[in-house]
Parts: C-alpha cells; sequence; structure tokens
C-alpha cells in the first residue's frame, strides 16, 4: 500500500472511531484477516482470529450500550479517551516504512485527532439531545452514529480517497456546527 493511500485509509477508520470506537476496528481487523489491507509488521496481530472475535463482542456491546437511556452518555464519556486511543492505533497500524517517530507523531495527530474532534462533536449532540429531548432522540442519533461509523469504514477500506474527502466534509460540519453553537451563546447587548 502507498504511503498517501495508508493515510486516507488511517484518517478515514479514525474518523469512523469518532462514532464508533470498536466498529472500525473490527472492519480494520476483518480486512487484515482476509489479506486485503496491509498492516504495519508490528500491528498484525489485529488480524488474528482472537481479534476478529474480540471486536466483534465489543461492537455489539458498544452499539446496544448507546440504545440504553443514560448509559449512552455514560459510554460517551469513557468513549471521547478511547476513541483518540484507537484512532492513534488504526492510523499507526496501517502507515508503514515510516520513520517509528513519524509514525506515532502522524498516528498521534492525524488519527487520534480525527477521532477526539468526532467523538467530542457527536457527544455534545447527544448531550443536547439528552437535555432537550429527555434521552428519548438518543436512539435516533445512536442509529446514525452507527450508520456513520460503517460507512466510514467501509469507505475507507474499499476507496480510502473518496473517505479521506468525507473526512474533511465532516471537519466542514462540525466547525459549522460550533460556529451556530457560539452564536446562539453569545448574550445580546
Amino acid at each position: 500500500m502507498s504511503f498517501g493511500i495508508g493515510i486516507f485509509l488511517g484518517v478515514g477508520l479514525a474518523a469512523a472511531v469518532g462514532f464508533r470506537v470498536f466498529l472500525p476496528l473490527l472492519i480494520l481487523s476483518l480486512g487484515s484477516y482476509f489479506d486485503y489491507i496491509p498492516i504495519n509488521e508490528s500491528w498484525e496481530w489485529i488480524g488474528s482470529l482472537t481479534a476478529v472475535i474480540t471486536l466483534a463482542i465489543a461492537t455489539l456491546v458498544e452499539v446496544f450500550g448507546y440504545y440504553i437511556p443514560w448509559v449512552d452518555n455514560i459510554l460517551d464519556t469513557i468513549a471521547i479517551p478511547l476513541a483518540t486511543l484507537a484512532g492513534t492505533l488504526v492510523m499507526v497500524a496501517v502507515v508503514s516504512d515510516l520513520d517509528p517517530v513519524i509514525s506515532w507523531a502522524l498516528a498521534i495527530i492525524a488519527g487520534g485527532g480525527t477521532a477526539a474532534a468526532i467523538k467530542g462533536s457527536s457527544a455534545a449532540v447527544r448531550l443536547g439531545s439528552s437535555t432537550t429531548t429527555a434521552g428519548l432522540g438518543n436512539p435516533v442519533i445512536a442509529t446514525v452514529e452507527t450508520g456513520a461509523a460503517t460507512l466510514m469504514s467501509l469507505v475507507s477500506v474499499l476507496i480510502p480517497v473518496v473517505a479521506f474527502i468525507l473526512v474533511l466534509f465532516i471537519f466542514f460540519g462540525i466547525i459549522r456546527f460550533y460556529k451556530k453553537l457560539r452564536k446562539k451563546q453569545r448574550p445580546s447587548v
């Protein structure tokens, strides 16, 4: 895999991690297990059958946990640091042939940063939904997030360049969301 494609794949999967932590890891694990995605030598364990099974169970627990009222907010609390870590890991797993210092710096900034930004924004949306709908709107948000994680993961694996472009659109949306939020919070004079 070329260096650029590896970066696009890593950023796309990191963005997917921002929506659901374990689902993109499961997709990466399956891709490696079936020899579709080349993995950095020191991360080949992620393509093992044990990793596939473990990540499948973790994915199911995470996805269904977001449908339980108030558990979803607890999951968001622990998911933000977990997503940052997972975003870093997916990036370092798919970027190879680089100096380790550069690989890890790129993974922390691009992978962890992307996952943290998206997970933080989705947690803010869920918190807003919890306060305005008493949690009744949260299953809709959970479904959208799971769908986004699935779509981003699959597009990242199949067409990494398109996934990278989608990530840019997501960031544009996040920026617009926070600008609107800030505008609403400004006191009128």
